[in-house]
């Protein structure tokens, strides 16, 4: 079924990029109260996006909360959010978070917005500066752990990657903000840069190790990091810029000290694809939850 057969308004914007042919697009449906689940996953196949989000109602006790602190004095801009890949349900997505809040800030002004997702709730500040908006999310409270010798060598091998490729100072971890992530730091450039995989090797990996991605890291300097997600998955070869991932790296740099309790990250995901975007990641001393920002633009 077609996404004109289910008589369905979706949006296309891309994001972590303000041109529309970068970045990471995305389908955005804000009013999916007609659709179940079947006509949800059409719809994400039909777009053929490494994810699309869709939005209804908030569950009790969010609306009227729509800045996220629990008092209730909120703008009640609250949203139930549910994310589909061409293949399957995602319990987050960092992307389609981010374009659904700009397609939202477009029709009502920037402001607050709180998502209801699998993962938990997960607040959006969007703002606007000369002209651009820009939004901000706040990821679930993350967590970080080890990935077994043999879990990593599988990856490398679907990978066709050599672990002396590996840079020793960003070691193996699974991280989490949201969805899980394999991190695996490439010693170089180039090595990231070659990426062709065992697709279905890898997937089956994933499977068993309940991930989302595969996060693929190159340190340029102390703050500025380059990454590729492989998404085999979610049916996508690779998603252009991950914001789910990105939440769950700013975990993992400040799990292992590669960076100071308050710091500014950013990421360049995409230009191997042609499709260049950036990621900023905000790590607070104190807190926690990781937050990622991005602009992001309509897709027409």
């Amino acid at each position: 079924m077609t996404t004109q057969e289910l008589h369905a308004e979706v949006l296309r914007y891309t994001a972590f990029s303000s041109d529309p042919g970068g970045g990471n697009p995305a389908g955005v449906v804000l009013d999916a109260s007609g659709l179940d689940d079947g006509d949800m996953l059409a719809i994400a196949a039909d777009l053929g996006y490494s994810e699309s989000a869709f939005l209804t109602a908030p569950p009790e006790g969010l609306a009227g909360d729509g800045d996220g602190d629990g008092d209730g004095d909120g703008d009640g801009r609250a949203y139930t959010i549910r994310y589909f890949s061409p293949k399957a349900e995602v319990s987050f997505c960092g992307h389609a978070t981010v374009a659904a809040a700009l397609a939202l800030a477009e029709r009502a002004g920037p402001g607050k917005l709180l998502f209801a997702t699998r993962a938990g709730t997960v607040p959006v500040e969007v703002a606007e500066d000369g002209g651009t908006l820009r939004a901000t999310l706040t990821s679930v409270e993350p967590r970080v752990e080890e990935a077994t010798g043999a879990d990593v060598d599988e990856a490398l091998a679907a990978l066709g990657w050599p672990e002396a490729d590996l840079d020793p100072a960003l070691p193996p971890r699974i991280a989490f903000a949201g969805a899980r992530h394999l991190v695996l730091a490439a010693a170089t450039r180039a090595r990231l840069a070659d990426l062709a995989y065992d697709f279905a090797r890898l997937e089956a990996l994933m499977h068993r190790l309940d991930l989302t991605t595969v996060q693929l890291v190159w340190r340029e300097s102390a703050t500025v990091f380059h990454v590729r997600d492989p998404f085999p998955v979610g049916g996508v070869v690779e998603d252009p810029a991950t914001g789910a991932a990105a939440a769950a790296f700013g975990a993992y740099a400040r799990e292992l000290g590669l960076v100071a309790d308050d710091a500014v990250l950013t990421l360049h995901q995409g230009e191997d694809l042609g499709r260049p975007g950036e990621l900023t990641v905000t790590l607070r001393a104190g807190d926690p939850r990781v937050r990622v920002s991005g602009t992001g633009t309509r897709i027409s």
